[in-house]
């Protein structure tokens, strides 16, 4: 089956975002069968082979960005996604609260130290967006703060994109039912249970506003040169095959060539 992923779940930029508008239960037409495991398969071997051509030629870097609601599976993408690629070449940060240190700067201060350098691929697992997010929902800061935030992640944004540092934000979209059995299955499956926080349960009462929060998100900081992906991820396998295929998609599109040798190979004699 031939789909352009990249087409399909890109959320368009300048178009306002509604999230009931797209279905966490899609799968474009795809069934979980062989043919999927296959493409899987196939692309994540795709990967390991972008990821050797982006570190010789050292001339750019990939970040991206997983953002979703908890249980989204932000970690689950991450471990069977990136499962073939070089360790040494990728780099996972995840952003928790923020420490004292990281408070007597400016919000964007860690994300910017966090940018993968030249040659390398950085995934953010939550990211500067939760300061647009987690902030408004409990008024952490004034709106005031908050709503100017916008503006300035587009300008970093742009900025890292100018600088050849390609960014693909995913947000992982689940319903509110699929959250709930994932987390009915943290709490009777003993290999999962240390993955419970009371914070999770709380923050769950906030759904509404997070939903809005992400739409705001999603819709003002969603460029042409940075867009957003909206991934269907109730069903994992299709969260899984959608998110490998676009980060292969992407690095293709880059033309990526590797560097002449720095000696001559005809002087070489063993």
């Amino acid at each position: 089956m031939a789909t352009n992923f990249s087409k399909e779940l890109r959320a368009t930029p300048g178009k306002r975002v509604k999230l009931a508008q797209w279905d966490p239960e899609d799968t474009l037409g795809w069934e979980k069968d062989h043919k999927m495991k296959q493409s899987l398969a196939r692309t994540i071997e795709r990967l390991d082979a972008l990821q050797y051509l982006l570190y010789a030629e050292h001339k750019r870097a990939l970040l991206i960005v997983l953002q979703g609601l908890d249980a989204g599976g932000k970690d689950g993408t991450i471990r069977h996604v990136m499962s073939g690629v070089n360790p040494q070449g990728c780099r996972v940060t995840s952003f928790k609260k923020p420490s004292a240190e990281e408070l007597a700067h400016d919000f964007l201060w860690r994300i910017h130290r966090a940018v993968p350098p030249y040659g390398d691929i950085g995934i953010f697992n939550r990211s500067h967006y939760e300061d647009v997010l987690v902030v408004r929902v409990h008024n952490i800061v004034p709106q005031e703060v908050w709503s100017r935030r916008y503006e300035q992640i587009n300008q970093f944004e742009r900025i890292l994109h100018e600088n050849n540092i390609r960014i693909l934000k995913f947000f992982l979209h689940v319903s509110k039912d699929e959250q709930k059995k994932r987390f009915e299955l943290r709490i009777h499956d003993k290999n999962r249970q240390w993955k419970i926080s009371e914070s999770d349960f709380k923050e769950r009462k906030f759904w509404s506003e997070y939903s809005e929060a992400y739409e705001d998100a999603l819709t003002r900081c969603g460029t042409p040169e940075v867009p957003w992906y909206i991934i269907p991820a109730n069903k994992k396998w299709f969260r899984n095959l959608a998110v490998s295929h676009i980060i292969a998609e992407t690095l293709e599109d880059m033309h990526m060539k590797f560097p002449p040798p720095s000696v001559d190979i005809r002087k070489l004699k063993l």
